[in-house]
């Protein structure tokens, strides 16, 4: 079991503000999530087409709860600059096999502005919650999401087929140790 801070913190990077997902963020990720260049690639337990009350279901459901009980942490993505804006999501999981997942707006990619939310979650998954491994599953043909691991430092340890919104894909399964991250962090 993983170690649980008492308060999911808010996160900041260069350019980002990552706020612990509230019940209030809701309509902002109704309005943004629910496009297919965001949901193909995520798990086929997200329902498509996106329910009208899908956000607030998440939140409620399994979002707040995961929170609560200290297995799960998601944040909201907000730029520095514009904090009251939504531009996606990031979430640790305290899950074999499964620990991170995130989403970004169509509008906010190919910045390198996943790549900070990542090395955030990333050093609070290692620092703060003390984990020792941190396993991402992605389909394969989720191009931009590979990019985001290799530049983490990231590798492949085994392939499996998966169930994503759109369909079954090849999936791969990348992990990096805590101490293979100490020592980027230690050489940048």
């Amino acid at each position: 079991m993983p170690q649980t801070p008492d308060i999911i913190p808010t996160l900041e990077t260069r350019r980002l503000q990552l706020r612990p997902l509230a019940l209030s963020d809701a309509p902002a990720i109704q309005a943004l999530f629910p496009q297919w260049e965001i949901v193909r690639y995520l798990t086929d337990s997200i329902p498509w087409p996106y329910p009208a009350d899908g956000a607030e279901s998440f939140l409620r459901n399994v979002a707040l709860p995961g929170m609560a009980c200290g297995e799960e942490w998601h944040w909201s993505l907000r730029p520095k600059l514009e904090p009251e804006i939504l531009i996606g999501g990031i979430s640790l999981m305290a899950r074999p096999g499964d620990n991170r997942g995130f989403w970004i707006a169509p509008d906010w990619r190919k910045q390198g502005l996943m790549s900070e939310a990542c090395d955030a979650v990333t050093d609070f998954w290692f620092d703060v919650l003390g984990q020792e491994v941190l396993q991402v599953p992605k389909a394969g043909a989720n191009i931009a999401s590979r990019r985001i691991s290799e530049r983490g430092g990231m590798r492949i340890i085994r392939t499996e087929m998966r169930a994503y919104v759109s369909g079954s894909h090849f999936a791969e399964i990348w992990e990096l140790t805590a101490a293979e991250w100490r020592a980027r962090r230690a050489a940048r």
